[in-house]
């Protein structure tokens, strides 16, 4: 990754601020946005690299993606490699939620990743980059309580499939990652069916795939130019059954998902 440039969506937190790390251990110029300029100060002073450019900005709104991509190009001269990380997620009910709570999970789990990927896609063709969508195992498996968040990753990844199938002969590598349950903030941060942060987790984050491994993957999943990455055992062999044995993945699904703590499926 030695002089390779690295856009990072939601850098601050999480699998973001792991992969942030990963790509700056080898060598890679990285620029992250995130929505808190505070947050990103807190990231500078701890990593405290030369190769860390932050900017403030909000994926859900267009403007803030054009100048993000524009201001990166203007400062470390292209782009080589975009991963969009940025995302949120729900839990409520459909017949309960507001429909607002939809809108702002793709405005910016799905929209966002059209925006940067929009703006930053002629220099990753000039430099026949790779453009990674940062998805979910609900990107191939509709989960009960998460609608809006399931929604928002299928269309990224149908998104991605399509610009993947489109560039075929351009050079570009087009790919999305599938992490599985893993340690990170976005059960915390989920909105609940009101439009608030839940401000809790139903997992034991403890026993989760540690974003730092995550990352890892993604890196080594990168330089080898992947199609696709699944990650954890249960989530490959969630997307196994989701084509072999849609109807029985039903029932799988919606008992384990009743099972949480605090599932509004009881």
């Amino acid at each position: 990754m030695q002089d390779k440039v690295v856009v990072i969506t939601g850098g601050t937190s999480g699998i973001g601020k792991a992969l942030t790390i990963a790509f700056l251990r080898e060598g890679a110029k990285v620029a992250v946005c995130g929505r808190k300029p505070e947050t990103l100060q807190t990231l500078e002073k701890e990593l405290a690299s030369g190769n860390l450019y932050t900017y403030a900005a909000d994926v859900s709104k267009e403007e803030d993606c054009k100048n993000f991509v524009e201001q990166v190009i203007a400062r470390l001269g292209k782009i080589d490699i975009l991963i969009n990380n940025a995302g949120i997620s729900m839990r409520a009910l459909f017949r309960d939620v507001d429909l607002n709570v939809l809108k702002q999970v793709m405005d910016i789990n799905f929209w966002g990743t059209v925006y940067c990927t929009k703006y930053a896609l002629p220099s990753i063709l000039a430099n026949k980059g790779t453009v990674v969508g940062v998805s979910s195992i609900a990107g191939y498996r509709g989960l009960p309580g998460r609608t809006g968040y399931s929604s928002s990753k299928f269309a990224m990844q149908g998104f991605l499939e399509s610009l993947r199938t489109e560039n075929l002969h351009t050079g570009i590598n087009v790919m999305w990652v599938c992490p599985g349950f893993t340690s990170s903030n976005i059960r915390n941060t989920a909105l609940n069916e009101e439009g608030r942060s839940q401000a809790e987790t139903p997992l034991d984050e403890a026993k989760l795939m540690s974003a730092e491994t995550v990352a890892d993957a993604v890196l080594k999943a990168v330089a080898k130019r992947k199609r696709t990455l699944v990650l954890t055992g249960q989530g490959k062999l969630t997307v196994l059954l989701s084509k072999l044995f849609p109807g029985l993945l039903d029932g799988i699904v919606y008992n384990h998902f009743k099972k949480e703590p605090g599932s509004p499926l009881k």
